[in-house]
């Protein structure tokens, strides 16, 4: 049995790619910096800055930002060695099943489905917030009964807009990743866009006097801010699971992970400083801080430009996060641990347009009928488990001998990965006791599972 739970899968094997069923490499070093930043700048730059300030950090939000920038950058530079030795689709899942083994590929695997099916499904309830915001703006509004999870005493019954942004995504996916790709960098550009405008007006009108007191709630209130915003930073590690449609991807992987983290660690740090200094963090606990900011000091036009370009920015949030579900399902699929229809490709669009559509579904029904807020943080707890076994496995991987000599290192080999590793479990500790027990029974289902259909249909049983 013990042989069965922990085979691992060949490197050799899994490069060599056999058979017919391939990805088509057309990303480069730039697509990959802007599919980051397209799934990282989202709801953590127009929501989060506010309410953590208000309840945890006050102006020392900088720091949390920073302390959580950190903490993804070691996980980013674990993640950017995996990637650059094993090019191959799956993200840290097939990493694990590399390294561990096939029953903690399949929990990793697990966790990442959990982490992007309900990242798809929250910001795309967040997405549907902001476009009734904009086209009230417009005086048009959506009728209650539509735009809210099942609620009858709330007059809610069904978010349908949050629903069709979902398979809109799905739609554009399902016709490649290049298409996908070339919309995702126009919505990036004003994205970034919109954000820089708001700190060019908003640096006006900054009052040094607003960062006074800079750290009200002392290092404890910076520190549980950290594993608050960690949040904002989700989505870099979807990048990793493009790496079969990359080309040259042992130098444009590595590059793409670290520099989408470094541009919005610096888009972060802005733009806490200029909310901060504009209004006194006492007033920031709204949901959307930035908008809110702008009204205060008269720009009404600013908070209008604001909401499109949250509704703008969650789009490549809800793109990038799908894109990494579907191609994780392809994986999972691929190595018969999930039904052959996983991993089928379209003919001709050389995607998986069923796994696509079935995961789209899946979020979609949970979009629109389950108010998430209370399981936002089983995406961090999702993510983090991903993180520390991407970071103990660097350890391993460098003692396998049959791994390519080239590529990224991570530097201060094994202290920054042994770090790593730490800080990610000192995040999860940070994470309440209700989400602990809705991530075990996420887990028991998903042993069921591997243990009813994926360890007796695994290709490994062939091998």
């Amino acid at each position: 049995m013990k042989n069965v739970l922990f085979r691992r899968k060949n490197l050799g094997e899994l490069l060599k790619k056999k058979g017919d069923v391939q990805l088509k490499q057309s990303l480069g070093v730039f697509d990959l910096i802007l599919l980051g930043v397209g799934a990282i700048v989202g709801t953590g730059i127009f929501i989060l800055p506010g309410t953590v300030a208000a309840n945890h950090s006050g102006p020392a939000i900088v720091f949390s930002f920073i302390i959580a920038a950190l903490v993804c950058a070691l996980a980013g530079m674990c993640y950017s060695e995996f990637s650059s030795s094993v090019p191959v689709t799956g993200s840290a899942y097939t990493y694990a099943y590399i390294i561990f083994g096939e029953l903690v590929a399949w929990l990793v695997g697990w966790a990442l489905v959990l982490e992007y099916g309900l990242a798809v499904a929250a910001v795309s309830t967040g997405w549907a917030s902001y476009l009734y915001a904009l086209l009230e703006g417009f005086h048009i509004i959506i009728p209650k009964a539509i735009s809210g999870p099942f609620n009858p005493a709330d007059g809610t019954y069904v978010n349908i807009p949050a629903m069709a942004i979902v398979f809109a995504t799905a739609l554009l996916l399902t016709r490649g990743i290049n298409e996908s790709a070339k919309l995702n960098r126009i919505m990036v550009f004003i994205k970034v866009g919109v954000i820089l405008l708001f700190i060019g007006v908003g640096i006006f009108y900054v009052e040094p006097a607003n960062w006074q007191p800079f750290m009200p709630f002392g290092m404890e209130g910076v520190l549980s801010g950290a594993a608050l915003v960690f949040f904002a930073y989700l989505g870099f590690d979807a990048v990793s699971s493009a790496a079969e449609e990359v080309k040259n991807p042992q130098r444009n992987l590595p590059i793409g992970i670290i520099g989408s983290l470094l541009i919005c660690t610096l888009l972060y740090v802005v733009i806490s400083l200029v909310l901060t200094g504009m209004v006194s963090y006492t007033q920031l606990n709204v949901s959307d801080p930035v908008s809110f900011a702008m009204q205060l000091i008269h720009q009404d036009w600013m908070a209008g430009v604001i909401s499109l370009g949250a509704v703008v920015g969650m789009m490549t949030v809800i793109l990038v996060m799908l894109y990494g579900g579907t191609r994780l399902l392809y994986a999972l699929g691929r190595d018969g641990l999930l039904p052959k229809s996983m991993h089928e490709l379209n003919k001709k669009y050389e995607t998986p347009v069923k796994n696509t559509w079935i995961f789209a579904a899946l979020i979609a029904f949970c979009a629109g009928f389950i108010p998430l807020s209370k399981l936002v943080e089983l995406v961090n707890m999702g993510t983090l488990l991903a993180f520390t076994i991407v970071s103990i496995g660097v350890i391993f991987l460098r003692k396998n001998k049959s791994m390519p000599s080239g590529g990224f290192k991570v530097p201060f080999f094994p202290i920054l990965p042994i770090c790593s590793f730490l800080l990610c479990l000192f995040l999860i500790t940070q994470l309440s006791v209700h989400t602990w027990i809705a991530c075990g029974i996420w887990f028991v289902f998903g042993l069921t599972i591997y243990f009813t259909y994926g360890s007796k249909h695994s290709l490994m049983n062939k091998e």
